[in-house]
């Protein structure tokens, strides 16, 4: 099982079926927050609902093909964080992610992203690491650019959030340049 501890505050684990009330619970208290860019949370309307996309999160690990892991902060589920897919044979992934309304701003989603970054890089021996964020998502751009993601280009229309569509703006790093900057 994945487990990792980034500081007193901050831990990581692989999300787990006995984790489905709190983590539907996380969901429900910030819907409207959520609803700004995940494009799933209406769909996510029930405890079941949870319980189920942690089932598919564990036949992904059993797999071999990625995991997703919740964030846990001072003890409470803060948000989850997860590779979409490792394609083994390009040695890449990329990364997706999430927090509650009240876990925004305290620098939690950047300690758990270079957690998954170096996981990747060094424990999975991959090459490159990817993440794609809306254009006008400052919050969640500001991530790959605090650690020194390259802006890579821009897919139009990416994604459809309810009633309109998204331009996703990917960022990628590669495993000499995280390396290099990272002095791993």
């Amino acid at each position: 099982m994945f487990k990792y501890v980034i500081d007193s505050d901050i831990e990581l684990r692989l999300l787990e079926n006995r984790n489905s009330e709190e983590l539907f619970e996380l969901i429900d208290s910030c819907r409207e927050y959520l609803r700004d860019w995940l494009p799933w949370v209406d769909s996510s309307t029930s405890y079941e609902d949870t319980k189920k996309f942690i089932e598919i999160t564990m036949k992904q690990f059993a797999s071999n093909e990625g995991f997703q892991a919740g964030i846990w902060y001072k003890g409470e589920i803060a948000g989850v964080i997860g590779y979409h897919k490792v394609d083994w044979s390009n040695k890449s992934t990329s990364i997706g992610y999430w927090l509650g309304e009240k876990y925004v701003g305290k620098g939690i989603m950047t300690k758990a992203c270079r957690a998954f970054i170096d996981y990747a890089l060094i424990d999975l021996n991959l090459n490159r690491v990817e993440i794609r964020c809306a254009e006008y998502n400052q919050k969640s751009r500001a991530i790959p650019e605090r650690l020194g993601f390259i802006e890579e280009g821009m897919i139009r229309d990416a994604e459809w959030l309810y009633d309109h569509s998204v331009n996703h703006i990917v960022y990628g790093v590669l495993a000499n340049e995280w390396k290099e900057n990272n002095r791993i």
